[in-house]
Parts: C-alpha cells; sequence; structure tokens
C-alpha cells in the first residue's frame, strides 16, 4: 500500500521461488542430493533382480492390480513401456485391451513439457520417441481416467520418486480432471521419505509386486 512506501527498491524475492514455489533453495539442494543419491541405490537394487524373479514379481503385480484397476469398455487407461528394468506390464496392457479399455501411452512431445496420451493397441503402429522409447506412431491426444506409474521409489505417504525428468508430476498438475494415479513398482522401492515438495504429486493408490497395497485400494 502507498502508506506503507519507505522509499528504495523492493526486495527481490525470486532467489526463494523454485519452479514458481516458494521454497528455501538450500533444503531443495539438500532434497535434490539425497534424491540423487537414492534414485542410484534404488536403482542397482532393481538390476540386482534375477530375470525369473522379476518376471514372477511381475505376475503378482499384474494380478494384484487387475481387480483394483477394473479394466474394462470405454475406461481409459495410461500405462507405460517399461525401460530401465521397470515392471513389464505389456501382457496386462494386451488384457486390458481386449477387456475393452481404450489403453494409453505417454508421449513426450518436447523436453521439459508435460507429455501427452495416445492410444495404443497390441497392433498399432509405433514409432521411437525422445530417447528412443516406442510410442503410438499416431493419434489424437486422449486424457486418461486412470495413470498407471512407474516407480523406482515410493515413501509411505504415496510420494512418488522417479527418474528425475519430473514429466508425470508436469502432466498431472495441467490436467484439467485430475485422474486416479496409480504408482506400480518392486517390493524394495518403498523408503520412509522423498521429503516432498510443493510441486510433487502423491499417488492415490501404490501397487507393489509383493501384492502390497498402499492408500485408496
Amino acid at each position: 500500500m502507498e502508506d506503507d512506501d519507505h522509499g528504495g527498491t523492493a526486495p527481490c524475492t525470486a532467489h526463494l521461488l523454485i519452479n514458481g514455489e516458494p521454497i528455501d533453495p538450500t533444503m531443495a539442494q539438500d532434497v535434490a542430493r539425497f534424491r540423487t543419491a537414492e534414485r542410484a541405490r534404488l536403482m542397482a537394487a532393481r538390476r540386482r533382480l534375477s530375470t525369473a524373479d522379476r518376471a514372477q514379481l511381475t505376475a503378482t503385480l499384474a494380478e494384484t492390480l487387475a481387480p483394483i484397476v477394473g479394466p474394462e469398455s470405454g475406461k481409459k487407461i495410461a500405462v507405460y513401456w517399461p525401460i530401465r528394468g521397470e515392471p513389464d506390464l505389456r501382457g496386462w496392457m494386451t488384457q486390458a485391451h481386449d477387456a475393452g479399455a481404450e489403453v494409453l501411452l505417454p508421449v513426450v512431445v518436447e523436453k521439459n513439457a508435460p507429455l501427452v496420451f495416445r492410444a495404443w493397441s497390441p497392433d498399432c503402429a509405433m514409432t521411437r520417441g525422445i530417447w528412443n522409447i516406442p510410442v503410438p506412431a499416431h493419434g489424437p491426444e486422449e486424457t486418461p481416467d486412470i495413470v498407471i506409474s512407474p516407480l523406482l521409489g515410493v515413501d509411505r505417504s504415496c510420494f512418488r520418486l522417479g527418474n528425475g525428468g519430473g514429466y508425470y508430476d508436469r502432466t498431472l498438475a495441467q490436467l484439467r480432471t485430475p485422474p486416479r494415479i496409480i504408482g506400480v513398482g518392486f517390493p524394495d522401492c518403498v523408503i520412509d521419505t522423498i521429503f516432498p515438495m510443493p510441486w510433487d504429486i502423491a499417488m492415490d493408490t501404490v501397487v507393489l509386486a509383493d501384492g502390497a497395497v498402499y492408500g485408496q485400494h
């Protein structure tokens, strides 16, 4: 207000904003270092899984996931194409498609921008997207009812630790109609906390490959 103006220039608070959110920069740096170390540790643990153990765990994950998601005609379910040892749900995607659900895959159209989702089917044309990840070659953007997101780590409050690009948080924050968000991962991905920041978005439900389920069932 004018009565409070004592001259001089207004203090700059831009240094306290990170991703548009007010936050202590030192704390943000500490959290970033913690997450980098946790990502390396969790990725090493994931890579130690044998092929047989990975297949068995993924089968348990798919079996646990099916009744929670309830794939049915008309439901739009965004899944993911597995990379870096993530649980391979492509068989489950085919089953969901055969049950009548519309299965979607995320597509990176521009680095550091929100994802878009395009319909996938077992026989659809695929192309290599950014980072060489297969994506549907054609199709309009779709809005999912459910987003199934791979977990590198997750805490007891259902906050997700991903690969570090921030794509899922960025995408989910801008969707007009929030979908149900289900995180999926291997049992050893659970940590005490990721030290969530203001822009982190919690999963509604977490489903692990040992049959454990957290959050809303």
